[in-house]
């Protein structure tokens, strides 16, 4: 099966990594053969270039490979929220609510939740195991709709205690 994906051109040399580290390490952990060009081909059986593409994308929207590469364990998934069709003041308000006063909301729900949260471009993607990921997700969703932060805060706390 082969498979084709876009990320941004910034991050294309994350995914390559210091003389192809990165690539080379995606490839071997998935089993498949990455051709970075203006766009990113992933060549391999299906469920390999399903979870290679995971990695890429996680890695397009901001990860490290690192927090990306654990993608590899079924156990974790990816969720990105798209702003796409918020005018960029809307947007940046949006972005600001979720990262807080010098990062204090972002910080507080990825540690409660055990979970990664990168805000890149026009999205807010959220790396963690399925139920971390889906609690992360509620509240970032909150804070997107314009709940104050006491009440998402409170609501953080009903559900990691």
């Amino acid at each position: 099966m082969i498979d084709v994906i876009k990320i941004p051109e910034q991050r294309k040399g994350v995914l390559i990594g210091k003389n192809g580290s990165v690539k080379k390490q995606i490839e071997e952990k998935t089993k498949t053969t990455l051709t970075i060009d203006e766009d990113i081909e992933i060549e391999g059986e299906s469920l390999d270039v399903l979870k290679s593409k995971e990695i890429v994308k996680a890695i397009g929207r901001g990860f490290s490979p690192e927090i990306a590469l654990k993608l590899l364990d079924d156990d974790y998934r990816l969720i990105v929220i798209s702003l796409g069709n918020e005018t960029v003041k809307k947007m940046k308000r949006m972005f600001s609510r979720v990262i807080g006063r010098e990062g204090k909301c972002k910080r507080k729900i990825e540690f409660r939740t055990n979970t990664c949260i990168e805000i890149y471009g026009k999205t807010i993607s959220i790396i963690g195991n399925w139920e971390n990921a889906d609690k992360a997700n509620e509240l970032v969703e909150l804070l997107l709709k314009g709940k104050p932060h006491a009440y998402v805060y409170k609501r953080l706390e009903d559900m990691t205690s």
